[in-house]
C-alpha cells in the first residue's frame, strides 16, 4: 500500500490547485475526444469522401488503442515514472492534434486518431494515481477525485452542443485542434504542480513482453467484437472468430502471468479483496451504462418515433443526475464508508437496469427512473471503486492498478453494447434503422428491449454479486486497505523488490 506523505502533501484542494488543474485537463480530454467528434462525423464524411466503415473507425481507432495499450503503458509508468510517462504522453497528444489540420483523407484521420489513442493510453492510467499519491488522507483522495471526474463529466455532457455549435461557423478540424491547448494545460500543471515519483514509489522488474503482447491482444480482439457483431450481424463468422481469438489469447495471458517470474500483472495482487471487488463493480456499471444507453437510444428514436433532437432530451436525466449529484458524493462517502458506498451505488445500478427490463416499454418515465439511477450509481461507484482498487494495493503498483480499472471500464462498455445488439439482432426481423416498422416488428423490438435489458441486469447482478463476496474479505481487516507500509515481499535498499514474482501476494 502507498506511504503516506505527509510531508509537504496539500492539507486542501486549494493548496494542490494547480496538480488538480492539470490533472482535471487530462480526463477532460479523455471524456471530451469522442463526444466532440461524434457530431462531426457526417460534415467529417462529406469532406474527406469518407465511406461508413472508415467513419466508424475514426473513432474505434481510438478507442481500441486506448484500451489494448492501457496495462502496457500503465506497467512501464510503475517502472520509469507516472508523472514522466504522462507528460510524454501530453506532448504527443499536443502533436497529434496538431496534425489533424494538415489532414486530407480519412485514412489519414483515422491514423492521427490512433496517435490520439496512444497518447490516452499513455496519460489516463496516472490521472487518478497521481491524485491518490498527490494526498496523504482517503478524505482528501475522494474530493480529489470526485472534482476531477466532475470536470470530464462537464466535457462530456456538453461536448455534442458545444461542437454542434462549433461547426456553425468553424471547419471540423477545430474540435481537434482544441486539444493542443488542453494538453498544454494539462503539461503546465502536471510538470509544476506534482513532483517527480520516488524511487521508493518505482519498481524496476523487467517487462514482460509476452504478456504484454496476449493482454494487448486479449483486449483489442474483446473491443473490436461488439463493433463487429453490430455491424456484420451474429451470422457472420468475424465476430465469433475475434471473440474466440479474445477468450483465447485471455487464457494464454493468464497462463503467462500465473508462470512468469516477472509478470505484467500479478494475479496475485488482482485478487485481493478490495481490489477484485472494485473491479467487479466497475464491470458492472460499465456494463450498465453502454447497454442501457444503446437500447434507450434506439428506443426513443425508432420504437417510439421521436426525433433525433427530443431524443436527446429524454436522456437528460442521466447527464442531470451525472452532474448534479457532484457535491454529494463526498458527505455520502464519508457518512456510509468507502466499502458501503461502493456496494450500494452498484446496488443503484443494478436497480437501473431491472426497471428498465421490467417496466421501460410501459413509457417514458420508467425510462428516465432507469436513466437517473444508473446514473446516480455511476456517480458515486465510478470515484470510489477505482479508489478501492488503489487502496487495495502495493504503492509501486499504482498505475497498472489505475489502468486496470480504465482497461476494465471499455471492455464492460464493450460487452453491454455486444449483449444489446446480439439480443437485438436475434430477436427483431429486417432492418433496425428502416423506417415505418410493421406492428409486428415494434412488437419484437418491445421484446428484444425487455430481454436485452433484463440479461444485462442478470450479469451486472452477477457481478455485484461477486464484488459483495471479495468486499466482506476485507471485513477480516476491518473493512480497510492493508496497513500504508505493506509491500509484499522483501525489498531493497531503495526500496524496489527483489527477487521473481515481485508483488505476488500469498
Amino acid at each position: 500500500m502507498f506511504v503516506n506523505r505527509s510531508e509537504g502533501a496539500p492539507q486542501s484542494l486549494r493548496a494542490a490547485w494547480m496538480a488538480l488543474a492539470g490533472l482535471s485537463a487530462v480526463f477532460l480530454f479523455e471524456m471530451l475526444d469522442n463526444s466532440i467528434l461524434n457530431v462531426a462525423l457526417p460534415t467529417i464524411g462529406r469532406e474527406l469522401g469518407a465511406s461508413t466503415v472508415a467513419l466508424q473507425w475514426v473513432t474505434g481507432a481510438y478507442t481500441v488503442v486506448f484500451g489494448g495499450l492501457m496495462l502496457v503503458f500503465g506497467a512501464l509508468a510503475d517502472r520509469v515514472g507516472r508523472r514522466r510517462v504522462m507528460l510524454v504522453g501530453l506532448v504527443l497528444l499536443g502533436l497529434a492534434s496538431l496534425a489533424t489540420a494538415f489532414v486530407t483523407s480519412a485514412w489519414q484521420l483515422i491514423a492521427v486518431r490512433a496517435v490520439m489513442g496512444v497518447a490516452a493510453a499513455m496519460t489516463t492510467p496516472g490521472t487518478m494515481a497521481l491524485a491518490f499519491r498527490l494526498f496523504d488522507t482517503d478524505g482528501l483522495r475522494l474530493r480529489a477525485v470526485t472534482l476531477i471526474s466532475t470536470v470530464g463529466l462537464v466535457g462530456m455532457a456538453i461536448g455534442p452542443t458545444v461542437s454542434g455549435f462549433v461547426l456553425s461557423f468553424a471547419p471540423w478540424q477545430v474540435l481537434l485542434l482544441v486539444n493542443v491547448p488542453v494538453a498544454a494545460l494539462a503539461y503546465v500543471g502536471v510538470r509544476a504542480g506534482i513532483a517527480a515519483d520516488r524511487e521508493d514509489e518505482l519498481h524496476r522488474d523487467p517487462v514482460d513482453v509476452p504478456g504484454a503482447v496476449l493482454g494487448t491482444a486479449a483486449i483489442v480482439l474483446a473491443l473490436l467484437a461488439p463493433t463487429l457483431f453490430v455491424n456484420q450481424g451474429v451470422g457472420a463468422w468475424r465476430p465469433w472468430a475475434a471473440v474466440a481469438g479474445a477468450v483465447g489469447a485471455g487464457a494464454l495471458f493468464v497462463r503467462r502471468e500465473r508462470t512468469a517470474a516477472y509478470p505484467l500483472l500479478d494475479l496475485g495482487l488482482v485478487a485481493r479483496p478490495l481490489v477484485s471487488s472494485g473491479l467487479a463493480y466497475k464491470a458492472a456499471a460499465g456494463l450498465a451504462t453502454a447497454g442501457l444507453g444503446y437500447l434507450v437510444t434506439l428506443q426513443l428514436q425508432l420504437a417510439w418515433g421521436w426525433s433525433p433532437g427530443f431524443a436527446a432530451l429524454g436522456m437528460l436525466p442521466q447527464v442531470v443526475v451525472l452532474l448534479g449529484a457532484g457535491p454529494f458524493v463526498n458527505p455520502f462517502v464519508e457518512r456510509v464508508g468507502h466499502a458501503r458506498a461502493a456496494l450500494l451505488s452498484s446496488v443503484a445500478v443494478v436497480s437501473g437496469l431491472a426497471v428498465y427490463g421490467f417496466l421501460g416499454r410501459f413509457g417514458y418515465v420508467y425510462v428516465a427512473v432507469a436513466l437517473a439511477l444508473v446514473a446516480a450509481g455511476l456517480r458515486v461507484v465510478g470515484v470510489v471503486a477505482g479508489l478501492n482498487v488503489l487502496r487495495g494495493l502495493p504503492k509501486d503498483r499504482a498505475s497498472i492498478g489505475s489502468a486496470l480499472t480504465d482497461t476494465v471500464t471499455e471492455v464492460s462498455n464493450g460487452v453491454g453494447l455486444a449483449v444489446s445488439g446480439t439480443v437485438l439482432a436475434a430477436l427483431f426481423t429486417g432492418s433496425v434503422a428502416a423506417s415505418d416498422w410493421s406492428a409486428a416488428q415494434a412488437a419484437q423490438f418491445q421484446r428484444a428491449a425487455t430481454v436485452g435489458g433484463l440479461v444485462l441486469t442478470g450479469v451486472a447482478a452477477a457481478l455485484v454479486g461477486w464484488g459483495m463476496v471479495r468486499a466482506r474479505r476485507s471485513s477480516t481487516n476491518g473493512g480497510q486497505a492493508p496497513r500504508t507500509d505493506e509491500v509484499a515481499g522483501p525489498t531493497t535498499g531503495s526500496g524496489t523488490r527483489s527477487g521473481p514474482a515481485s508483488g505476488r501476494t500469498a
